[in-house]
């Protein structure tokens, strides 16, 4: 019994010297805040640019070049979905760090 006291000490301490659980909270936040900027994209960022691209479909729009068959349409949301979420994470960073320039120590 006393051994498994101190493995589950040590377990403990593990846990807190490298912050696991707060990377934890913070992985779960991170996909929450993920699924928010895909929804906020596709449902409300897309189909505002829906009528400028041709046929209507963003999402499955391409471009035949031949043989090749290009997904743009894709990749353009992807694109937007990952320069909204590296902004909120640069205002998250800012807001936390709470400096006047994010700059790399």
């Amino acid at each position: 019994m006393r051994y498994f006291m101190s493995i589950i000490k040590e377990f403990k301490e593990f846990l807190e010297e490298y912050k696991v659980i707060g990377l934890a909270v913070a992985f779960i936040i991170g996909a929450a805040a993920t699924a928010l900027v895909q929804s906020l994209v596709n449902d409300i960022i897309m189909p505002l640019i829906t009528p400028f691209v041709p046929g209507g479909e963003w999402q499955t729009a391409t471009l035949a070049i031949g043989p090749f068959v290009i997904k743009w349409g894709s990749f353009l949301s992807s694109l937007i979905n990952f320069l909204i979420l590296a902004f909120v994470v640069f205002l998250i960073a800012k807001w936390v760090l709470k400096e006047e320039k994010v700059t790399k120590k």
